[in-house]
Protein backbone atom coordinates (compact mmCIF):
# COMPACT_ATOMS: atom_id res chain seq x y z
CA UNK A 1 0.00 0.00 0.00
CA UNK A 2 2.79 2.39 0.96
CA UNK A 3 4.58 1.70 -2.36
CA UNK A 4 1.39 2.56 -4.31
CA UNK A 5 1.07 5.87 -2.47
CA UNK A 6 4.70 6.72 -3.26
CA UNK A 7 4.19 5.87 -6.94
CA UNK A 8 1.11 8.14 -7.09
CA UNK A 9 3.05 10.96 -5.43
CA UNK A 10 5.92 10.50 -7.91
CA UNK A 11 3.51 10.53 -10.88
CA UNK A 12 1.86 13.65 -9.49
CA UNK A 13 5.20 15.44 -9.16
CA UNK A 14 6.15 14.44 -12.71
CA UNK A 15 2.86 15.78 -14.05
CA UNK A 16 3.39 19.10 -12.23
CA UNK A 17 6.95 19.35 -13.52
CA UNK A 18 5.84 18.59 -17.08
CA UNK A 19 3.09 21.18 -16.82
CA UNK A 20 5.57 23.76 -15.57
CA UNK A 21 8.01 23.08 -18.41
CA UNK A 22 5.21 23.22 -20.93
CA UNK A 23 4.10 26.56 -19.50
CA UNK A 24 7.65 27.93 -19.74
CA UNK A 25 7.95 26.70 -23.32
CA UNK A 26 4.60 28.23 -24.22
CA UNK A 27 5.47 31.57 -22.64
CA UNK A 28 8.83 31.61 -24.44
CA UNK A 29 7.21 31.11 -27.84
CA UNK A 30 3.83 32.86 -27.28
CA UNK A 31 2.14 34.28 -30.38
CA UNK A 32 1.90 38.02 -30.96
CA UNK A 33 -1.20 39.93 -32.13
CA UNK A 34 -0.67 41.94 -35.33
CA UNK A 35 -2.71 43.73 -37.99
CA UNK A 36 -2.22 43.39 -41.71
CA UNK A 37 -2.92 41.26 -44.74
CA UNK A 38 -1.50 38.10 -46.30
CA UNK A 39 -1.76 37.33 -50.03
CA UNK A 40 -1.26 33.71 -51.03
CA UNK A 41 0.92 32.95 -54.05
CA UNK A 42 0.37 29.20 -53.87
CA UNK A 43 -2.07 26.70 -52.44
CA UNK A 44 -1.13 25.79 -48.85
CA UNK A 45 -2.85 24.05 -45.99
CA UNK A 46 -4.53 26.25 -43.40
CA UNK A 47 -4.02 24.66 -39.99
CA UNK A 48 -6.03 25.15 -36.85
CA UNK A 49 -2.82 24.00 -35.10
CA UNK A 50 0.45 24.05 -37.00
CA UNK A 51 2.15 22.04 -34.25
CA UNK A 52 -0.33 19.20 -34.66
CA UNK A 53 -0.73 19.79 -38.41
CA UNK A 54 -4.52 19.62 -37.94
CA UNK A 55 -6.65 21.01 -40.75
CA UNK A 56 -10.39 20.44 -40.18
CA UNK A 57 -12.19 20.51 -43.52
CA UNK A 58 -8.89 20.24 -45.47
CA UNK A 59 -8.94 23.99 -46.13
CA UNK A 60 -6.27 25.51 -48.45
CA UNK A 61 -5.31 29.02 -49.43
CA UNK A 62 -6.54 30.35 -52.77
CA UNK A 63 -3.78 31.76 -55.00
CA UNK A 64 -4.05 35.52 -55.26
CA UNK A 65 -6.54 35.85 -52.42
CA UNK A 66 -5.82 38.17 -49.48
CA UNK A 67 -6.57 37.25 -45.86
CA UNK A 68 -6.73 39.44 -42.76
CA UNK A 69 -3.82 38.63 -40.41
CA UNK A 70 -4.57 38.40 -36.68
CA UNK A 71 -1.40 36.91 -35.16
CA UNK A 72 2.14 35.72 -35.83
CA UNK A 73 3.60 32.73 -34.03
CA UNK A 74 6.45 34.67 -32.39
CA UNK A 75 7.99 38.15 -32.41
CA UNK A 76 10.85 38.94 -34.74
CA UNK A 77 11.60 36.24 -37.32
CA UNK A 78 8.18 34.54 -37.34
CA UNK A 79 7.36 31.44 -39.45
CA UNK A 80 3.54 31.29 -39.23
CA UNK A 81 0.65 33.76 -39.56
CA UNK A 82 -2.87 33.30 -38.19
CA UNK A 83 -5.41 34.52 -40.72
CA UNK A 84 -9.20 34.89 -40.87
CA UNK A 85 -10.63 32.40 -43.41
CA UNK A 86 -14.24 32.96 -44.43
CA UNK A 87 -16.37 29.80 -44.30
CA UNK A 88 -13.79 27.72 -42.38
CA UNK A 89 -14.57 26.14 -39.01
CA UNK A 90 -12.75 27.30 -36.99
CA UNK A 91 -12.25 30.44 -39.07
CA UNK A 92 -8.83 31.39 -37.62
CA UNK A 93 -6.14 29.32 -39.33
CA UNK A 94 -2.33 29.23 -39.44
CA UNK A 95 -0.55 29.59 -42.76
CA UNK A 96 3.17 29.22 -43.42
CA UNK A 97 4.98 32.53 -44.02
CA UNK A 98 6.58 31.25 -47.24
CA UNK A 99 3.16 30.56 -48.76
CA UNK A 100 2.76 34.19 -49.82
CA UNK A 101 3.46 37.83 -49.04
CA UNK A 102 2.55 39.55 -45.78
CA UNK A 103 1.90 43.27 -45.31
CA UNK A 104 1.93 43.92 -41.57
CA UNK A 105 1.50 47.25 -39.79
CA UNK A 106 4.33 46.42 -37.39
CA UNK A 107 6.22 43.26 -36.47
CA UNK A 108 6.92 42.93 -32.73
CA UNK A 109 10.62 42.41 -32.11
CA UNK A 110 12.07 39.56 -30.15
CA UNK A 111 13.06 40.34 -26.56
CA UNK A 112 15.46 37.53 -25.67
CA UNK A 113 15.05 35.73 -22.35
CA UNK A 114 17.14 37.13 -19.51
CA UNK A 115 19.71 34.34 -19.77
CA UNK A 116 20.24 34.81 -23.49
CA UNK A 117 20.32 38.60 -23.16
CA UNK A 118 23.00 38.28 -20.49
CA UNK A 119 24.99 35.92 -22.72
CA UNK A 120 24.69 38.39 -25.61
CA UNK A 121 25.92 41.23 -23.40
CA UNK A 122 28.84 39.11 -22.23
CA UNK A 123 29.74 38.23 -25.82
CA UNK A 124 29.63 41.93 -26.75
CA UNK A 125 31.81 42.78 -23.77
CA UNK A 126 34.36 40.12 -24.67
CA UNK A 127 34.50 41.43 -28.23
CA UNK A 128 34.97 44.99 -27.00
CA UNK A 129 37.67 43.91 -24.54
CA UNK A 130 39.77 42.39 -27.32
CA UNK A 131 39.31 45.16 -29.91
CA UNK A 132 42.42 47.35 -30.41
CA UNK A 133 42.60 51.12 -29.92
CA UNK A 134 39.70 51.39 -27.48
CA UNK A 135 41.90 52.14 -24.46
CA UNK A 136 40.97 55.02 -22.15
CA UNK A 137 44.10 54.90 -19.95
CA UNK A 138 47.37 53.04 -19.40
CA UNK A 139 49.12 51.41 -16.46
CA UNK A 140 52.90 51.52 -16.49
CA UNK A 141 53.99 48.47 -14.49
CA UNK A 142 57.53 49.01 -13.16
CA UNK A 143 59.41 46.12 -11.56
CA UNK A 144 61.92 46.17 -8.74
CA UNK A 145 63.75 43.24 -10.32
CA UNK A 146 65.65 41.86 -7.28
CA UNK A 147 62.43 41.62 -5.25
CA UNK A 148 60.54 40.05 -8.14
CA UNK A 149 63.19 37.40 -8.84
CA UNK A 150 63.64 36.58 -5.17
CA UNK A 151 59.98 35.77 -4.54
CA UNK A 152 58.32 34.90 -7.86
CA UNK A 153 58.12 31.15 -8.56
CA UNK A 154 59.57 31.40 -12.07
CA UNK A 155 60.89 27.80 -12.02
CA UNK A 156 63.92 28.40 -14.19
CA UNK A 157 61.90 30.08 -16.96
CA UNK A 158 63.42 33.53 -16.48
CA UNK A 159 67.14 33.55 -17.25
CA UNK A 160 67.50 37.12 -16.01
CA UNK A 161 66.29 35.98 -12.58
CA UNK A 162 68.76 33.08 -12.55
CA UNK A 163 71.52 35.58 -13.34
CA UNK A 164 70.34 38.04 -10.67
CA UNK A 165 69.93 35.43 -7.94
CA UNK A 166 73.32 33.90 -8.69
CA UNK A 167 74.96 37.33 -8.50
CA UNK A 168 76.04 37.31 -12.18
CA UNK A 169 73.68 40.16 -13.06
CA UNK A 170 73.24 43.22 -10.87
CA UNK A 171 70.25 45.47 -11.43
CA UNK A 172 70.53 48.98 -10.05
CA UNK A 173 67.60 50.58 -11.79
CA UNK A 174 63.85 50.20 -12.08
CA UNK A 175 62.79 47.89 -14.91
CA UNK A 176 59.81 47.45 -17.21
CA UNK A 177 57.14 44.87 -16.58
CA UNK A 178 54.72 46.28 -19.11
CA UNK A 179 52.81 49.18 -20.58
CA UNK A 180 49.19 48.13 -20.35
CA UNK A 181 46.36 49.79 -22.30
CA UNK A 182 43.19 49.68 -20.22
CA UNK A 183 39.48 50.11 -20.85
CA UNK A 184 37.37 50.88 -17.79
CA UNK A 185 34.46 48.62 -18.76
CA UNK A 186 36.83 45.66 -19.13
CA UNK A 187 38.52 45.89 -15.72
CA UNK A 188 41.78 43.94 -15.97
CA UNK A 189 40.57 41.96 -19.00
CA UNK A 190 41.37 44.32 -21.87
CA UNK A 191 43.97 42.45 -23.93
CA UNK A 192 44.92 39.94 -26.63
CA UNK A 193 43.61 42.13 -29.44
CA UNK A 194 45.56 40.59 -32.32
CA UNK A 195 47.77 37.66 -33.32
CA UNK A 196 50.25 40.00 -35.00
CA UNK A 197 53.76 38.75 -34.04
CA UNK A 198 56.28 40.96 -32.27
CA UNK A 199 58.96 42.26 -34.65
CA UNK A 200 61.77 44.28 -33.06
CA UNK A 201 64.86 45.75 -34.65
CA UNK A 202 68.26 44.99 -33.12
CA UNK A 203 68.55 48.72 -32.31
CA UNK A 204 65.33 48.57 -30.26
CA UNK A 205 66.49 45.49 -28.37
CA UNK A 206 69.79 47.23 -27.48
CA UNK A 207 67.86 50.29 -26.37
CA UNK A 208 65.41 48.50 -24.08
CA UNK A 209 67.55 45.62 -22.71
CA UNK A 210 68.66 47.65 -19.67
CA UNK A 211 65.05 48.42 -18.84
CA UNK A 212 63.64 44.99 -19.68
CA UNK A 213 66.51 42.61 -18.80
CA UNK A 214 64.84 39.49 -20.19
CA UNK A 215 65.91 40.87 -23.60
CA UNK A 216 69.54 40.37 -22.54
CA UNK A 217 68.89 36.63 -22.77
CA UNK A 218 65.78 35.97 -24.90
CA UNK A 219 62.56 37.59 -26.10
CA UNK A 220 59.84 35.38 -24.52
CA UNK A 221 58.69 37.89 -21.94
CA UNK A 222 58.59 40.68 -24.51
CA UNK A 223 56.55 38.48 -26.85
CA UNK A 224 54.09 37.76 -24.05
CA UNK A 225 53.68 41.45 -23.20
CA UNK A 226 53.27 42.38 -26.86
CA UNK A 227 50.66 39.68 -27.49
CA UNK A 228 48.61 40.48 -24.38
CA UNK A 229 48.96 44.26 -24.20
CA UNK A 230 50.89 45.73 -27.12
CA UNK A 231 48.41 44.51 -29.74
CA UNK A 232 45.66 46.59 -28.12
CA UNK A 233 47.23 49.97 -28.96
CA UNK A 234 48.23 51.69 -32.20
CA UNK A 235 52.04 51.82 -31.94
CA UNK A 236 54.17 49.28 -33.80
CA UNK A 237 56.29 46.95 -31.67
CA UNK A 238 59.50 49.04 -31.91
CA UNK A 239 57.72 52.25 -30.91
CA UNK A 240 55.67 50.54 -28.21
CA UNK A 241 58.68 49.07 -26.37
CA UNK A 242 60.87 52.15 -26.79
CA UNK A 243 58.05 54.34 -25.46
CA UNK A 244 57.51 52.00 -22.50
CA UNK A 245 61.25 51.94 -21.73
CA UNK A 246 61.40 55.74 -21.94
CA UNK A 247 58.52 55.99 -19.45
CA UNK A 248 60.32 53.70 -16.99
CA UNK A 249 63.51 55.72 -17.43
CA UNK A 250 61.50 58.86 -16.64
CA UNK A 251 60.36 57.39 -13.33
CA UNK A 252 63.79 55.94 -12.59
CA UNK A 253 65.40 59.39 -12.95
CA UNK A 254 62.75 61.13 -10.85
CA UNK A 255 62.54 61.62 -7.10
CA UNK A 256 60.55 58.36 -6.98
CA UNK A 257 63.35 56.34 -8.57
CA UNK A 258 65.97 58.01 -6.37
CA UNK A 259 63.93 57.16 -3.26
CA UNK A 260 63.73 53.48 -4.19
CA UNK A 261 67.40 53.21 -5.16
CA UNK A 262 68.47 55.01 -1.96
CA UNK A 263 66.57 52.37 0.05
CA UNK A 264 68.05 49.32 -1.71
CA UNK A 265 69.10 46.91 1.04
CA UNK A 266 66.95 48.86 3.50
CA UNK A 267 63.25 49.42 4.21
CA UNK A 268 60.86 52.35 4.13
CA UNK A 269 57.45 53.23 5.49
CA UNK A 270 54.63 53.44 2.96
CA UNK A 271 53.51 56.79 4.39
CA UNK A 272 57.04 58.19 3.99
CA UNK A 273 57.10 57.21 0.30
CA UNK A 274 53.82 58.94 -0.48
CA UNK A 275 54.67 62.00 1.59
CA UNK A 276 57.90 62.27 -0.43
CA UNK A 277 56.02 62.02 -3.74
CA UNK A 278 53.51 64.67 -2.65
CA UNK A 279 56.31 67.00 -1.58
CA UNK A 280 58.47 66.46 -4.68
CA UNK A 281 55.86 65.94 -7.40
CA UNK A 282 52.50 67.02 -6.01
CA UNK A 283 49.30 65.44 -4.66
CA UNK A 284 47.94 64.53 -8.11
CA UNK A 285 51.00 62.49 -9.09
CA UNK A 286 51.07 60.75 -5.70
CA UNK A 287 47.53 59.49 -6.32
CA UNK A 288 48.67 57.84 -9.55
CA UNK A 289 51.26 55.58 -7.88
CA UNK A 290 50.60 52.21 -6.28
CA UNK A 291 53.14 49.89 -4.61
CA UNK A 292 52.87 46.10 -4.92
CA UNK A 293 54.60 43.61 -2.63
CA UNK A 294 55.43 39.94 -2.14
CA UNK A 295 54.67 38.34 1.21
CA UNK A 296 53.36 41.69 2.40
CA UNK A 297 56.77 43.30 2.86
CA UNK A 298 59.08 42.87 -0.16
CA UNK A 299 58.84 45.46 -2.91
CA UNK A 300 58.08 43.88 -6.29
CA UNK A 301 56.38 46.49 -8.40
CA UNK A 302 55.47 50.15 -8.73
CA UNK A 303 52.44 50.93 -10.87
CA UNK A 304 51.65 54.29 -12.40
CA UNK A 305 48.37 55.36 -14.03
CA UNK A 306 48.86 57.22 -17.32
CA UNK A 307 46.50 58.92 -19.79
CA UNK A 308 46.24 57.83 -23.42
CA UNK A 309 48.20 60.90 -24.54
CA UNK A 310 51.08 60.62 -22.06
CA UNK A 311 54.42 62.22 -22.98
CA UNK A 312 57.92 61.04 -22.06
CA UNK A 313 61.10 63.07 -21.59
CA UNK A 314 59.32 66.03 -19.98
CA UNK A 315 59.03 65.01 -16.32
CA UNK A 316 56.42 63.14 -14.30
CA UNK A 317 53.79 65.87 -14.65
CA UNK A 318 53.65 65.42 -18.44
CA UNK A 319 53.88 61.65 -18.07
CA UNK A 320 50.94 61.43 -15.67
CA UNK A 321 48.92 64.24 -17.24
CA UNK A 322 45.24 64.17 -16.29
CA UNK A 323 44.98 60.41 -15.76
CA UNK A 324 42.61 59.25 -13.04
CA UNK A 325 44.49 57.93 -10.01
CA UNK A 326 44.31 54.62 -8.14
CA UNK A 327 41.77 54.10 -5.36
CA UNK A 328 44.44 52.68 -3.03
CA UNK A 329 48.13 53.18 -2.32
CA UNK A 330 49.31 49.58 -2.08
CA UNK A 331 48.59 46.05 -3.21
CA UNK A 332 49.43 43.32 -0.67
CA UNK A 333 51.89 45.55 1.22
CA UNK A 334 52.41 46.06 4.96
CA UNK A 335 53.15 49.50 6.38
CA UNK A 336 56.90 48.85 6.12
CA UNK A 337 58.43 47.64 2.83
CA UNK A 338 61.84 46.03 2.27
CA UNK A 339 63.83 46.86 -0.89
CA UNK A 340 66.08 43.89 -1.63
CA UNK A 341 69.32 43.98 -3.63
CA UNK A 342 70.53 41.63 -6.38
CA UNK A 343 71.52 38.14 -5.22
CA UNK A 344 69.33 35.58 -3.50
CA UNK A 345 68.55 36.33 0.13
CA UNK A 346 70.05 39.82 0.05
Amino acid sequence: MEDKIKMKQLRSRNIVAFAFLAAVAFSTYASEPVNGSFTANKSCELYSSFNKQSNPGAVHTVVGKSYAVKEINKPGDYAWLRVDVDGANPNLRWVARDCGTAQLDQVPQDNPPAGRAKANREADRQTMCSTPNLEDSYVLAITWQPGFCEHFAYRGKKPECDAINSGKLKINNLTLHGLWPNKKECGINYGNCSTEPMKLSSDTIRRIAKWMPNFQFESKFGEYEWSKHGTCQARDADTYFKTAAAAVEEVNNSAVGKFILDHAGKSFAVKDFFEMVKKQEGEKIAQNFMLSCADGKYLQEIRLKLPTNFETGKGLAKLVGDAEGFNRQTDKCDNEIIVETSGRGR
